[in-house]
């Protein structure tokens, strides 16, 4: 049971009767603590990265007993998984959805996949940092190992496009171009998305830069012409 009460300074105070079940879900209206602290957990990745803060700091963010976390996820990394996951499955969409099954052409589609990279990085910058700084292991969860390899699978695809475009004697290897390329895309997309002055100056957007890069690459592969 749950009743009010007028505290001597005039504060109202909720107390309740059975257990602190009944006042977490009524302090999550919305009935998805899961939900609620993996949102929490991505602001303060925003405000001071990945590494910055502690699990009881999200629990006090959402405004729940710190036992309450422990029903969903079993630790701060457990935490840390899903919030990579879910935005490994986002990048796959994205990467995917820049592909567009290589249309119009196999290049033009190959560079779109490249620039989608760095978008997603500028756009989801607490997710990216989730994904690629916070040592979560890529295979500590089933789902997470299935979204990276989700998103690595369609820079494969890309990759095995273009390279079907070479003469058989001059095409290499698939999955070393795709190494290749997502090193230098992540590469940039990192430098770029430092929130400091570490970096010296570039006087190129990154997406500038990482179309120079593929295109003297891709000359290297004979594939300049294309």
């Amino acid at each position: 049971m749950i009743c009010l009460r007028l505290s001597p300074n005039n504060v109202t105070t909720l107390h309740m009767g059975k257990s602190g079940k009944d006042s977490e879900k009524r302090g999550y209206h919305h009935g998805n603590l899961a939900e609620a602290l993996v949102q929490a957990a991505l602001d303060l990745i925003a405000k001071v990265g990945p590494a910055g803060f502690s699990f009881a700091e999200v629990t006090r963010a959402v405004g729940v007993s710190p036992a309450a976390p422990y029903r969903h996820f079993k630790d701060r990394e457990a935490l840390m998984a899903a919030i990579a996951s879910r935005g490994f499955d986002k990048f796959a969409d994205a990467l995917k959805s820049a592909w567009k099954d290589g249309k119009p052409d196999a290049l033009a589609a190959f560079k779109n996949v490249g620039q989608a990279y760095l978008a997603f990085a500028r756009k989801e910058p607490a997710y990216f940092a989730a994904m690629f700084e916070a040592r979560v292991s890529p295979g500590s969860t089933k789902e997470l190992t299935q979204a990276t390899e989700r998103a690595f699978a369609v820079l494969r695809r890309a990759c095995d496009a273009l390279i079907l475009t070479l003469p058989e004697n001059k095409r290499p290897p698939s999955l070393m171009m795709a190494l290749h390329v997502w090193t230098m895309s992540h590469g940039i997309a990192s430098l770029f998305g430092r929130g400091d002055a570490a970096r010296r100056h570039i006087p190129m957007t990154p997406e500038a830069l990482l179309e120079a890069n593929i295109l003297i690459y891709l000359d290297g592969l004979g594939l300049s012409g294309a």
